[in-house]
């Protein structure tokens, strides 16, 4: 029984997916005297034809016409009639309706349920497609009346996926890369950061390493030029240090990619930054007359950042306070 239900459900599988044509000779079918035998080339004919008719009417958003269909195809071909393959359709029919946070539980339902069911790859490719659909801004209703983006929605499923087939599965690591460029898209560079290093922790090597590191160069980065750039020194540094550790790390590790995206030229830019941070701190301890704490951190500056605009400067008022030391003796 185990054979013969697999056999079918790959069909079933075809139904909603457009998969690649089953041949003749992949399909069979019980017979009357309890031995497998292949499907005719007609009976196969007949059933491709219904799985085309289905799936067009399915991916046009015609509901009504798409369970007549699903309940003609089972009565046609109740070799395929299984559970899974009911909860299958009944995702894909709210996903004809526009109910796609429920075709997306359903399918989740399905695969929870039938871990092994031969629709397992379906489901998966049906809620990856409703996830980016959320991603990219379809919204879903709350309470029934009121309309939000899908953003939230869209990364639960694409998080399930990812829990689902696991990090190291092409489907798992597209799920988990949509994710981190959507939280970056939409200015939360601290979730995109740790999305970015947890696929940096499985993909430490070869081009999705370097985009993951890029991506936790960049996230943290702007983590810091997220605040008005007028009170960014008020701020702590420590995400423009790590963010200067990552570039760095690429730097090293890719040098032409590197040269081609310009990182010296950010680094020199974070370079200022810091520059200009430990310099504002010096400022602080100048105005509250702190003159010793103040000039710890003009030599800070001095020393770590000697090409820095803000060196001359820092350089200036360093040997103005001594001056007034010396003066005041």
């Amino acid at each position: 029984m185990l054979k013969y239900r697999m056999r079918f459900i790959v069909l079933a599988a075809a139904v909603l997916t457009a998969l690649s044509a089953v041949s003749a000779e992949d399909t069979w079918h019980l017979g009357k005297d309890q031995d497998w035998k292949p499907v005719s080339a007609d009976a196969k004919g007949k059933f491709l034809l219904a799985v085309a008719e289905t799936k067009k009417l399915v991916n046009t958003g015609q509901a009504g016409a798409a369970r007549k269909a699903f309940d003609k195809l089972k009565t046609d071909f109740p070799e395929i009639a299984t559970p899974d393959l009911d909860l299958f359709i009944e995702a894909e029919l709210s996903f004809c309706k526009g109910k796609f946070t429920t075709a997306a539980r359903t399918h989740n339902k399905l695969l929870t349920k039938y871990p092994q069911s031969q629709l397992r790859q379906a489901a998966l490719d049906r809620q990856f497609a409703i996830a980016t659909a959320f991603l990219a801004g379809r919204k879903r209703k709350v309470l029934r009346i009121f309309k939000i983006r899908g953003y939230a929605e869209g990364i639960r499923v694409m998080e399930q996926i990812t829990d689902r087939v696991g990090l190291g599965s092409p489907m798992g690591i597209k799920a988990a890369i949509a994710v981190a460029e959507n939280y970056e898209q939409r200015g939360k560079f601290n979730e995109a950061y740790y999305k970015w290093r947890e696929i940096s922790s499985q993909w430490e090597t070869g081009q999705l390493g370097a985009d993951a590191l890029l991506g936790m160069a960049r996230c943290k980065h702007a983590v810091y030029n997220n605040h008005p750039e007028h009170k960014r020194s008020q701020y702590d540094a420590s995400s423009l240090s790590t963010a200067k550790s990552y570039y760095e790390k690429f730097r090293l590790l890719y040098p032409k990619d590197a040269e081609e995206i310009g990182i010296d030229q950010i680094l020199n830019q974070i370079n200022e930054q810091l520059a200009y941070k430990q310099f504002a701190i010096s400022q602080y301890y100048q105005r509250t007359a702190n003159r010793q704490a103040a000039n710890l951190y003009y030599n800070m500056v001095k020393n770590n950042w000697p090409d820095s605009k803000v060196t001359k400067i820092a350089e200036e008022m360093l040997t103005k306070n001594l001056d007034m030391e010396e003066t005041e003796k």
